[in-house]
C-alpha cells in the first residue's frame, strides 16, 4: 500500500489544492452521480440544468449521457493534465456561472433572486478565473527534458521510422544520441543530418537485435556512458494466418520484440540507476491490448511489453527511472510493408512526429500511454469488451490487411 500512497502523493502534488479537489468532484460524478442520476432516478423525477435553464423529465434523461462525458472527460484531463483542458475547462466553468446567475433571475426571481444568483455564481467565476490562469499547467513547457533525464539518449531501430524520429526529437532536446540498427548506411545518414542541425554528439552502433548475445556488444560498446534515456524501439511484425507464417521468422519476431529489451534493458539498469533520473521507453502496440488473429504472434509480443513495461514502472518509479509503454495505431512507417500487412485506409496512419511527441510530452506521467484519441478510445472498449468479442472484430479487419496468400 505504500506504493500507492507514494504514487497518489506523486499525482496529486502535481497541481493545485483546488484542482485536485475539482478533479475528486469529476471522478464522484462520473462513477457515482451520474450513473445514479442516469439509471436509478425515475423519469419523473428527473431534472438536469443547462445554462441556468431547468430540463425535466426524458428531457433531462437526453441530456444526462453528455454531462457524463464532460465528467469524465474532466477527470482525465486533470489526472493527466491534459492540453486540451485549456481553453474548455474554464469555458465549461463559465458556462455554470452564467448558469447559477439565471438560474437565482428565473427560478427564484425578484431582487432576492436576483441577489442569489450573484452570490451563487461568484465561486464559479473565481473556478473559471483559475481555470483560465492555469495554462501552464496544461500546456506550459515544464522542465525540459534534458534537465529531467540529463545524459546519452540510446535509441534502438534508429534507422528509420519512430526510432529515427525519436532520434530527431531527442536530439533537438540537446540529448546526445546513441543510434543503433542493422543498417549502418542509414545510421550514418542520420547521425550527420543530427550533427548537422543540433550539434550534438552520436555514436553509431550496428547491431542485429534479432540475433541472441547481440545485446550483450551493445552494452560493451555502452560501457561507462551516462545515459539519461533508454528507447527500446527495435520491433518487427509479420502479417498471415499462423499455418503459413515460417517458424524461424517467428522465432526472430519474439527474439526482437520481447528478448532484446528485457536483456538489454537489464544490461544497462545499472547505468540508469547511476542517474538522479532517467527512463526507459518501450514500444508497444494498440496490438497489444486484445488478441489479433492474422497476427497473433506479432500481438501476444507486444501484449509481452506492455505488461513487463507496466510492472517494471511498479519496481522502478521510486528509484528514480520512468517507464513508459508507449502504444501506437497505425504509423505511417516502413512497419507494414515489412511485416507484409496491405493498409486500407492509410490516410488514418499516425505520423511517427506525432507518436513522439505524445510519447515525450508524457513521459513520467503514467505506465503506459495511448498516442492519439482513436487509439485511447480504442484502448479503452479493450478494456471492458470480452477477448473474445475483440479476436472476432480485429479478425474482420486484420484480414482485409493480409495479402491473399498468406490468409
Amino acid at each position: 500500500m505504500e506504493r500507492v500512497r507514494s504514487w497518489l502523493r506523486d499525482h496529486f502534488a502535481r497541481r493545485p489544492n483546488w484542482m485536485n479537489a475539482v478533479m475528486v468532484f469529476c471522478v464522484f460524478a462520473t462513477v457515482i452521480y451520474v450513473p445514479w442520476d442516469f439509471f436509478m432516478k425515475p423519469v419523473a423525477e428527473d431534472q438536469e440544468a443547462w445554462f441556468g435553464f431547468l430540463l425535466t423529465g426524458y428531457w433531462a434523461k437526453a441530456t444526462e449521457p453528455l454531462h457524463w462525458l464532460i465528467y469524465g472527460a474532466g477527470w482525465y484531463g486533470f489526472w493527466r493534465l491534459r492540453s486540451w483542458m485549456w481553453p474548455w475547462a474554464s469555458v465549461y466553468a463559465a458556462q455554470l456561472t452564467v448558469g447559477m446567475f439565471i438560474w437565482g433571475v428565473v427560478y427564484v426571481g425578484g431582487a432576492g433572486g436576483f441577489v442569489m444568483g450573484l452570490v451563487s455564481a461568484v465561486p464559479f467565476a473565481l473556478l473559471t478565473r483559475a481555470l483560465w490562469n492555469a495554462r501552464d499547467l496544461f500546456e506550459g513547457p515544464g522542465t525540459p527534458l534534458i534537465a529531467r533525464y540529463p545524459g546519452w539518449a540510446v535509441i534502438t531501430g534508429a534507422s528509420a521510422g519512430i526510432g529515427a524520429e525519436y532520434a530527431r526529437t531527442l536530439a533537438r532536446e540537446g540529448f546526445n544520441c546513441v543510434l543503433i540498427a542493422r543498417r549502418e548506411d542509414r545510421l550514418r545518414e542520420l547521425a550527420e543530418e543530427l550533427n548537422k542541425s543540433w550539434k550534438i554528439d552520436t555514436r553509431i552502433v550496428v547491431a542485429d537485435l534479432g540475433r541472441a548475445g547481440s545485446e550483450e556488444d551493445i552494452a560493451r560498446a555502452l560501457e561507462g556512458l551516462e545515459i539519461g534515456i533508454l528507447v527500446n524501439n527495435a520491433g518487427v511484425g509479420y502479417s498471415g494466418v499462423f499455418e503459413k507464417q515460417d517458424s524461424k521468422r517467428l522465432e526472430d519476431m519474439i527474439r526482437l520484440n520481447c528478448v532484446a529489451p528485457v536483456t538489454l534493458t537489464h544490461r544497462l539498469l545499472p547505468q540508469l540507476l547511476d542517474r538522479d533520473r532517467s527512463a526507459v521507453i518501450i514500444l508497444g502496440s494498440l496490438a497489444g491490448r486484445q488478441p489479433v488473429p492474422f497476427m497473433a504472434v506479432y500481438s501476444a509480443t507486444k501484449s509481452f511489453d506492455l505488461l513487463f513495461g507496466e510492472a517494471l514502472w511498479v519496481e522502478l518509479r521510486d528509484r528514480g527511472v520512468d517507464v513508459q509503454v508507449v502504444q501506437p495505431g497505425p504509423v505511417a512507417t516502413e512497419f507494414e510493408a515489412m511485416s507484409g500487412e496491405t493498409r486500407v485506409d492509410p490516410e488514418l496512419d499516425q505520423s511517427a512526429y506525432d507518436v513522439v511527441k505524445a510519447s515525450l510530452e508524457t513521459l513520467g506521467v503514467a505506465p503506459s500511454i495511448s498516442t492519439s484519441w482513436r487509439v485511447h478510445a480504442m484502448s479503452m472498449v479493450s478494456r471492458f469488451a470480452p477477448r473474445t468479442l475483440l479476436a472476432f472484430g480485429s479478425a474482420s479487419a486484420m484480414e482485409n490487411q493480409t495479402p491473399p496468400d498468406m490468409r
